[in-house]
């Protein structure tokens, strides 16, 4: 089949491809927000083609999967079609709703001709989502191996822009989490942080890798800190546990669930979490069995081939 969807979000996206479609990638001459083309830091397979505007027209296309509120009058305007009445649709939602969030409508509630897939079981419990009819696909992971070695005696954390989004990613967190372990925080616009937070850069290193870089870089961290308070559920979470690494987590949102009991430290109160990072630091032999332990959960739960099996079953029926 043809399934045409933006490149929005590299990691998911990256598990998505990997199934027995051919995936149309919108590309423009700025590779903007419309248009980002392939990913230039993941391995996508050949499979993922770019499509300039101009020709999705007189393309075939089995199935959109749409993600952001514009690509729904963006596609009609490319296709002179409409997803949902005039080809098959889904909307993908990959984040928690903000502002209300008990009340928070979901840009696709009340639709009867698309269905909308959530991520995580929690972001389909707060979103209102109407009378739309909900699907929960848990995320899957390409599989990078147990790559863990845990040599390097600092904390690993992952978070994008985390001067700009603040407590939302727990970035007033981190002060603490430093007295307990140096860290080395890796991500997009991580900026001065150290600065930011009156930090000295012993105590907190900033990183900007490729992704072909950072499991390895990740997986010689003693330990993975997950800092972050309202997110659908980090994907980079669960590829540190996929490395074998443990975890040490914010208990919210579906991180309860993602991480069960053994293979690392979950709780709300931010000393216990300070905690255990200090555990770890000081034990590698816990740490690397906890790890052991995280990576074989992340397998059976978030597995690629689960994935990608509730992906096909769902496509099957939708464009029957």
């Amino acid at each position: 089949m043809n399934i045409l969807l933006w490149h929005v979000h590299g990691s998911w996206t990256t598990a998505f491809v990997q199934g027995p479609h051919t995936y149309l990638v919108p590309v423009t001459p700025g590779r903007g927000p419309e248009g980002l083309g392939r990913a230039r830091t993941y391995d996508w397979p050949d499979a993922v083609r770019e499509v300039p505007p101009e020709e999705l027209r007189t393309t075939d296309i089995d199935l959109v999967v749409l993600q952001r509120p514009f690509e729904e009058e963006l596609a009609h305007r490319w296709l002179g079609r409409r997803p949902g009445r005039d080809l098959p649709a889904v909307y993908l939602e990959h984040n928690a709703p903000h502002g209300c969030v008990p009340d928070t409508l979901h840009p696709a509630a009340d639709r009867d001709d698309l269905v909308l897939v959530h991520v995580t079981h929690f972001n389909r419990l707060f979103w209102d989502n109407g009378a739309t009819r909900t699907e929960v696909i848990e995320h899957g992971v390409v599989d990078p191996g147990h790559l863990y070695t845990g040599e390097v005696p600092r904390a690993a954390v992952v978070v994008n822009e985390p001067i700009r989004r603040g407590r939302t990613t727990g970035t007033d967190l981190l002060p603490m989490f430093a007295d307990a372990a140096p860290l080395d925080v890796f991500g997009m616009a991580t900026g001065p942080l150290a600065a930011h937070l009156g930090l000295d850069q012993r105590r907190l290193r900033t990183q900007e890798l490729p992704q072909a870089e950072l499991h390895a870089a990740l997986a010689a961290r003693r330990v993975y800190v997950h800092p972050v308070r309202w997110t659908s559920l980090g994907l980079s979470l669960l590829e540190a546990m996929h490395l074998g690494m443990p975890v040490v987590a914010l208990a919210t949102t579906e991180v309860v669930r993602a991480v069960p009991a053994g293979s690392g430290v979950v709780s709300t109160r931010p000393e216990v979490l300070a905690e255990a990072v200090r555990h770890y630091l000081a034990d590698p032999g816990a740490a690397a069995a906890d790890g052991l332990r995280a990576r074989r959960a992340a397998l059976e739960r978030y597995g690629l081939k689960r994935f990608l099996a509730d992906w096909n079953r769902l496509i099957e029926e939708v464009t029957r």
